[in-house]
């Protein structure tokens, strides 16, 4: 169905001595099923908010909701993301890359196709002048990259399409548009800075002394708590780049390794 680049499947010697290929063997399902359980939990989350009295809801009740969802909208591309990589179901790449069309369609009509291209190209050449998700040398705070990165993802039939959806759910399944506009517009758009923040502007901007690293990344050092609360572990970029291939759950026990390799070091 769609053909993943090398370079965004293949496991380095990083990855093989920290287990993952065998326990990829022994919980051959288990990426599917972390897949099939952020998918249905953002579905069900989604269904009930769109059906519920919001007038009923304090407007505390609102935030709380709305922060609650962006946090599953960040795992729907999450999920997406580590499909492009083969981390969802890594022998078998119809099924990986079925979950990743969908968890991609249902975060905002994205075409998986054009996303793993564009994201090969990060992964090629991260943190350059051909890197899809870098800056262009000038808009380099944080707000200027992000209007920057989304101009660089924009589709106009893309556009078109969420508008017709959000009518549709307006206009054929009566939904509340106040539903939509909290639990459907805002998540989105909220999820959207928080991948950018978390997952290209704090990783792949350019630290004090230039970058250190092939990757052109750097890590967070936050608990393992913290860096799923934030981005589903995405923080923990450098070690992603160096193994592409590790679905998200085992980046915190990769971070782990790093952090007691350099304390071996010294």
């Amino acid at each position: 169905m769609f053909q993943s680049h090398p370079v965004l499947m293949q496991p380095n010697s990083v990855a093989k001595s920290a287990g993952v290929n065998s326990l990829s063997k022994l919980l051959p399902q288990r990426g599917v099923l972390v897949a099939l359980l952020v998918i249905g939990v953002w579905a069900v989350s989604l269904t009930v908010l769109l059906s519920i009295d919001i007038d009923s809801l304090p407007l505390w009740g609102r935030i709380t909701a709305t922060i609650w969802q962006t946090f599953l909208y960040t795992g729907l591309f999450i999920t997406a993301h580590d499909a492009m990589h083969g981390a969802v179901a890594p022998h078998h790449p119809k099924v990986n890359n079925f979950l990743g069309s969908i968890a991609l369609i249902c975060y905002a009509l994205f075409s998986y196709k054009k996303m793993i291209k564009t994201h090969w190209l990060h992964h090629q050449s991260p943190a350059s002048d051909t890197d899809p998700d870098f800056h262009n040398g000038k808009q380099k705070n944080f707000f200027a990259w992000y209007l920057y990165f989304m101009f660089r993802y924009w589709s106009w039939t893309r556009l078109l399409g969420l508008m017709l959806l959000y009518n549709a759910m307006s206009l054929l399944l009566h939904v509340p548009e106040v539903n939509l506009n909290w639990f459907w517009v805002a998540p989105a758009i909220a999820s959207s800075l928080q991948l950018f923040f978390f997952g290209t502007y704090l990783p792949h901007r350019e630290p004090e002394g230039g970058y250190q690293t092939e990757a052109r990344a750097q890590s967070t050092n936050w608990p393992s708590l913290i860096s799923f609360i934030t981005c589903y572990h995405f923080g923990y970029h450098e070690e992603h780049h160096e193994n592409p291939n590790v679905p998200w759950w085992r980046l915190p026990e990769l971070h782990r390794d790093r952090q007691a390799q350099v304390s071996e070091s010294f």
